[in-house]
């Protein structure tokens, strides 16, 4: 494990965004100064046993997460940081949330709940009874015909789910205030302002996320197991060295290897094309069921680090393609500077959750 934390000054009003992952916990403290966010502390707490054993994950996409053993790792990052508020917002990760984008004729508040409610009974697939539902207006339009229509995203999380995250949080000593799912972070901090309908390819490390997202919207999501640690496996298992050397050579390489290191990268290629492509069906999924066509690719997510991606996913996609600039919404001290381009991709979900008071 490791710890890393900024050490500044703090105002009264402060909000936290948590972002637990399936092998991290990140925290961003955020702000306010001139009416614009500001990241007044951040901490990243990683753990390594992921990497050699599934169940060492803090979280896995069987939606299984340990409620003592990720309070207690959230208790110590909070510790080293020494926050000053325990107001917190916290996300969910897609693989445990149902989505769906319905397009449905405008109507009044009332009638579109209903609408919503019978939607959802078709949709989710478990029973209403046991997921919390909400639904967010992310977009009008008018079809071929001049009817007026609107785009509701459908949103259902498991009950079960919910109370685990308000179990652990309340072990931990936060007040949890929000709980939404990671493509609404990610939308927030990464397109808001920007109208070019955008793909974020979020790489963690156990599973992939991946998001159609428009001037801060999440449209469209979709989920992948094949993740950085599919990457450091096929390492290992190619060069016969053990996990921990492999993820150490993946992150000072990347595919920019050459020589006679360049089998480290082809040894990745595999894995990471199945990452592309699954982010190319839900790309092909959106531009033929909606409207609208995707015009450029955000890579987020510790992946994102990865030497070479840019350009190889932008080869690929045939897309201009550029890592993940949350730091553009939020505004740090200056001597964060040297760090705001690595730390910026894996730290764009909590920084979507702590600017969401500001903005």
């Amino acid at each position: 494990m490791k710890f890393e934390f900024l050490k500044s000054f703090f105002p009264s009003r402060l909000y936290l965004g948590v972002d637990i992952g399936t092998a991290s916990i990140k925290i961003a403290e955020i702000g306010e100064k001139d009416d614009q966010p500001f990241l007044k502390n951040y901490g990243i707490l990683e753990s390594y046993g992921h990497l050699s054993r599934l169940n060492s994950a803090i979280q896995t996409s069987s939606l299984k997460i340990t409620e003592k053993e990720t309070a207690e790792l959230l208790r110590a990052l909070l510790g080293q940081m020494k926050v000053k508020t325990t107001d917190a917002a916290a996300s969910l990760p897609s693989f445990s949330a149902f989505t769906s984008l319905l397009e449905i004729p405008a109507m009044s508040p009332a009638e579109l709940s209903q609408a919503i409610k019978y939607q959802a009974r078709l949709l989710v697939p478990l029973p209403i009874t046991e997921v919390a539902i909400d639904w967010i207006p992310v977009g009008e339009f008018e079809d071929e015909k001049g009817v007026k229509k609107q785009q509701i995203l459908l949103i259902s999380v498991p009950n079960e789910q919910i109370k685990q995250y308000q179990t652990i949080f309340r072990m931990a000593g936060l007040n949890l205030r929000i709980l939404e799912i990671e493509g609404l972070s990610l939308a927030r901090v990464l397109t808001l302002g920007d109208p070019s309908l955008s793909l974020i390819i979020d790489i963690g490390a156990r599973s992939t996320a991946i998001a159609v997202a428009e001037n801060g919207f999440l449209k469209y999501s979709g989920q992948t197991d094949f993740s950085g640690n599919s990457l450091t496996q096929a390492v290992g298992t190619g060069l016969g060295i053990n996990i921990r050397r492999a993820e150490t050579l993946k992150r000072q390489k990347g595919l920019t290897a050459t020589g006679g290191e360049y089998g480290l990268s082809t040894l990745m290629f595999p894995y990471l094309d199945v990452i592309l492509s699954e982010a190319k069906r839900v790309k092909d999924i959106y531009e033929k069921n909606y409207r609208g066509k995707i015009e450029k690719v955000i890579l987020s997510g510790g992946g994102a680090n990865l030497l070479g991606l840019e350009k190889y996913a932008s080869d690929w996609f045939g897309l201009p393609t550029k890592k993940a600039e949350p730091f553009r919404r939020v505004v740090f001290p200056p001597a964060l500077s040297p760090l705001a381009g690595e730390i910026g991709a894996p730290m764009a979900v909590a920084l979507g959750l702590g600017v969401k008071q500001f903005i």
